[in-house]
């Protein structure tokens, strides 16, 4: 009596996170061969040079099929059964493959994402040592991730999290260059090349955190800055108005905290220093001004300060009594009008100390 039998044969895929970090670094199959050679692969496990050679180029044939599924991890986690991968693979897979490099993205979120500008990812791996490969892997993960979540409303970290499945840091740094990118912040001009991308990201969750809207909803973006609060802040130049007094309460803060050398300087220059951060705020409600945010903070700020050579502490005191000054003056009695200052306050604190090198 014959009988039907039904086969089914399964075989995990298998990953080598060494492998698998070369092939996302952009190498070819022969060089990551070198690598590993020199790394003494073949002589921790007796392999010869060809049958390494072999097990990379398999490696390297299974990872060129998955990458289309990289590019929706969701797929790759849960939809698709062409590869048997376990859960805690398929997160490293995606983990792996979505890191990117601090130099790269500080060259690539000053320009459009554009295929024009992902032909000259050359100049990029070239001034960062980054391979070519690598530096449009991650040139298409910053447009993939930004053309996915730029019109989608609520949390750009969550909405990150729940599309492209990262971990909460990888997602909050993917949201700050989103961020960048969709308001469109001058970051190229020569006197921002300073700035790091862990300088740009700190600001960027600054301001997300604090200038954008404070409810959710269908209707909020986190790339939208609170219209309303942006609009109330050319009210505080009634500080300008009651300038003396502020300038007084500053300079009698300070003066058993700074040398003599700054306070006297602090004096004859209280104006000017008000001035910058007081006219800052009263423009940000029009887009090309907020757009030079940074170089506004560096030219109008940051600059004068580095000339008359003041220190981190120096500034953080300033801004501190600056603040609080202005806080204990009944011309900021109005709540709504406080409330905004201080929270104006908060973010460019928090973006003067960080832009500030010393």
């Amino acid at each position: 009596m014959l009988s039907e039998v039904d086969v089914f044969i399964s075989n995990y895929t298998l990953v080598d996170p060494e492998i698998y970090q070369l092939w996302v670094d952009g190498y070819s199959s022969s060089d990551a061969v070198n690598i590993l050679q020199q790394r003494g692969v073949c002589q921790q496990t007796n392999a010869s040079i060809e049958l390494l050679a072999s097990d990379v180029l398999d490696h390297y044939r299974t990872y060129s099929l998955l990458e289309k599924l990289l590019h929706s991890p969701s797929k790759l986690a849960c939809e698709q059964l062409a590869f048997q991968i376990e859960p805690q693979t398929s997160q490293m897979l995606i983990e792996m493959y979505y890191e990117f490099n601090d130099g790269v993205i500080r060259e690539i979120i000053g320009k459009k994402l554009t295929s024009k500008n992902r032909k000259d990812m050359d100049e990029v791996a070239e001034k960062t040592g980054t391979s070519l490969r690598s530096c449009r892997r991650q040139f298409d993960n910053i447009k993939r991730v930004f053309k996915t979540v730029e019109d989608l409303p609520g949390s750009l970290v969550t909405n990150i999290k729940q599309y492209f499945l990262l971990p909460e840091e990888l997602a909050k740094r993917y949201a700050a260059v989103v961020f960048i990118v969709c308001l469109r912040f001058e970051i190229n001009k020569r006197k921002l090349q300073y700035l790091t991308f862990p300088d740009l990201y700190h600001c960027a969750s600054s301001i997300m955190f604090s200038w954008t809207y404070r409810i959710t909803g269908s209707e909020y973006f986190d790339t939208d800055l609170d219209r309303e609060f942006l609009l109330e802040l050319p009210e505080c130049r009634v500080l300008l108005e009651n300038e003396k007094h502020h300038k007084h309460l500053v300079c009698v803060k300070l003066k058993p905290m700074v040398l003599d050398r700054v306070y006297q300087e602090l004096d004859v220059n209280f104006k000017f220093y008000s001035r910058a951060i007081i006219g800052i705020a009263g423009s940000l409600h029009r887009t090309r001004e907020l757009r030079s945010f940074f170089l506004d903070l560096v030219e109008k700020c940051i600059e004068p300060w580095k000339q008359i050579n003041w220190t981190h502490t120096d500034l953080r005191n300033f801004l501190a009594a600056f603040t609080q000054c202005a806080l204990d003056m009944d011309v900021l009695k109005d709540n709504e009008l406080r409330d905004a200052f201080e929270r104006y306050m908060k973010v460019i604190t928090s973006c003067l100390l960080r832009m500030y090198h010393t």
